[in-house]
């Protein structure tokens, strides 16, 4: 069947909204959990290695998951998918503030909040590649603030609840804003259902129309015919859904390199986050400044990612949109290479400025890259089977950061 026209805007701003939330929650939550380490490192006597291994088992399950993800979207729909993500993502941090040692928080906080996240997280891109088109890379841009914006306000949120319940209220509290996701989930309304109607409206009016003149034998050959459609049709769907991952596009060579690169940014995207406040502690500044840190780098993401998902949206950049994103990779990398030099607070800052730029257009041009290379066709298999590769790489970069 041909694919369904996408709108460019009505419900899809909706859509956007959603997975504005969705991508907030996905991408920030494991590094605002960070804020509350300092003190699990006190309870449960462990080290840095040990906790930063919470959220990357979080950010392994999100990632890891996205075969899984394909598969039961391609087979149940994104919405029921999304659903059952924000219960286990809850479930996940409910379950953690009752946890007695290290390894029952791995497998609540990181094992099943993960997992809950990747199913509300791959779902709500696929939808909003079917709502969009000619204003998809801003609709990306405007989706990828979400990381940013959440990181802002989730990290000295997790500070005050710290400071007034223990990590145990923290997580409490955390696992019932998981619970929006599942609001997020319920507005996903699939595209081709709503179109779908209006052209059954559309048929059945014209069927009755012509139908009326002719007399009896013609009417039943019209509703023979109708009859065997509707059986072509029916047949003809399950054969749509067998093939549950499109394994075709490593035959791709675009999608290769990118996966290939991908793969290597990755060992080291997520590090700053994560480790950047215990590392603020140790050098002597105050917990309250050092959860800031992440506010800056979340307050400059949120203009860097729309600002960049509308410059790569101009005619003369979208055909090379791919070259824009090698230039925001190789620009991270060198923030992070400057940073070795910050011995104090305002140096910190200066690199969390740089590093928030940076960050944010890798953020708001990943997924719009990949779109363009497999097509909106593909895209769901295709985010699925990277997201696993690279979730070989989100497992190792920050605990053996930590050592």
């Amino acid at each position: 069947p041909a694919p369904v026209k996408p709108p460019d805007g009505g419900w899809g701003w909706i859509v956007l909204f959603g997975c504005f939330v969705i991508t907030g929650f996905s991408y920030a939550f494991p590094k605002a959990v960070s804020v509350y380490f300092k003190e699990l490192m006190k309870d449960f006597h462990v080290g840095y290695s040990d906790t930063a291994w919470i959220s990357s088992i979080m950010l392994a399950m999100l990632y890891g998951t996205g075969p899984v993800c394909s598969i039961m979207v391609n087979q149940f729909g994104c919405r029921p998918v999304m659903l059952i993500g924000g219960l286990l993502a809850s479930a996940g941090m409910i379950l953690a503030s009752f946890t007695t040692n290290i390894i029952e928080l791995y497998l609540t906080a990181g094992v099943l909040t993960g997992l809950g996240m990747a199913l509300n997280f791959q779902p709500s891109l696929i939808m909003l590649g079917t709502y969009f088109d000619k204003r998809r890379p801003l609709a990306n841009g405007l989706a990828a603030a979400g990381s940013p914006v959440f990181l802002s306000s989730l990290s000295p949120l997790g500070q005050v609840l710290l400071e007034k319940f223990g990590w145990r209220g923290g997580f409490l509290i955390m696992g019932g804003l998981l619970l929006n996701c599942c609001t997020c989930g319920a507005v996903m309304r699939p595209l081709d259902m709503g179109m779908k109607r209006k052209t059954e409206k559309a048929q059945d009016k014209y069927e009755a129309k012509e139908m009326l003149p002719i007399g009896g034998k013609s009417e039943e050959g019209i509703s023979t015919t109708d009859g065997t459609k509707k059986a072509t049709k029916t047949k003809k769907k399950p054969k749509k859904g067998k093939k549950l991952l499109d394994f075709s596009i490593f035959s791709n060579r675009g999608f290769i390199i990118y996966t290939i690169s991908k793969f290597i940014l990755v060992l080291g995207l997520f590090v700053p986050p994560i480790l950047l406040v215990n590392y603020a502690k140790d050098t002597g500044v105050p917990d309250t400044e050092a959860a800031f840190l992440l506010s800056i780098i979340g307050f400059i993401d949120i203009f860097a990612r729309p600002a960049c998902g509308m410059v790569a949206g101009l005619k003369w950049v979208r055909p090379h949109v791919a070259y824009l994103f090698s230039f925001a990779m190789l620009f991270n990398g060198l923030t992070d290479i400057c940073s070795a030099r910050a011995s104090n607070y305002t140096g910190l800052v200066i690199f969390c400025v740089f590093f928030g730029i940076s960050y944010g257009m890798v953020g708001a041009l990943q997924f719009e890259v990949l779109m363009a290379i497999v097509g909106s066709q593909k895209f769901s298999s295709a985010i699925g089977l990277v997201l696993l590769i690279e979730a070989f790489a989100v497992l190792i970069g920050p605990p053996s950061a930590g050592r």
